[in-house]
């Protein structure tokens, strides 16, 4: 099979161009108007392609980023390039696909956790409060969970939105997946409002951290019964 350059890659994403889904991602700071399911699709067809991951990451367009992280092999990249792709991923879909998607997976992912939650850019830091979310979930040994309460509860009311965010989703981890520390989750949440009044629409859960907590509670008694 002939290889597929960047050229023809970045052409077919403009082809995939569509003014009405730019309009919409550019109001939550996304600047492209590619399908995600045709994007997935193009990955799909191309498999994995490390090399051609990092020259669509190179080309700096948001969708052909977007794209490169699908196609990538996470564990091929060395802490100092995660690092950097990081504080230039511009957007937030390619922040979260970035962490998601190959920081999560690559074997230096604690040790940028570690870097990261401290970081000045709040943009920095909620990578590494994601990344902390996600070991609260899966891995919680050697974390200290009243800590990061502690933090939460100190930092989170005042923290930016994106930063707020990250911190919000740790808390309602915590709360979810650790019975002894719900309580003070709980109230930290229903004290500091934080996302109190974020729209949610029908049938999905807020994410005002009580309301997340208590539903999702409610679900893991129901699925026990």
């Amino acid at each position: 099979m002939a290889e597929t350059t960047v050229t023809e890659v970045l052409a077919e994403l403009a082809e995939l161009e569509d003014p009405r889904i730019r309009a919409v991602n550019e109001r939550h700071g996304d600047d492209h108007g590619v399908n995600l399911t045709q994007l997935r699709a193009v990955a799909k067809r191309l498999k994995t392609q490390q090399d051609l991951a990092v020259e669509l990451w190179a080309s700096r367009d948001t969708a052909a980023r977007l794209l490169a992280l699908l196609i990538c092999r996470p564990k091929a990249f060395e802490r100092d390039e995660l690092d950097a792709m990081l504080r230039d991923a511009r957007t937030p879909k390619v922040h979260d696909w970035l962490v998601g998607y190959v920081v999560k997976k690559n074997p230096h992912a604690e040790e940028l956790r570690l870097a990261w939650i401290d970081d000045p850019d709040p943009a920095v830091a909620s990578a590494g409060w994601a990344l902390t979310s996600d070991r609260v979930a899966k891995k919680p040994d050697g974390l200290d969970l009243t800590a990061l309460l502690d933090t939460i509860e100190a930092d989170m009311k005042d923290a930016p939105d994106r930063l707020q965010w990250a911190m919000n989703t740790c808390l309602a981890q915590i709360g979810i997946e650790h019975a002894e520390f719900r309580a003070r989750a709980l109230d930290i949440g229903e004290r500091l409002k934080v996302l109190e009044d974020y729209p949610t629409p029908p049938n999905c859960t807020s994410p005002y951290a009580p309301s997340w907590i208590n539903e999702m509670v409610r679900r893991k008694e129901l699925a026990a019964r």
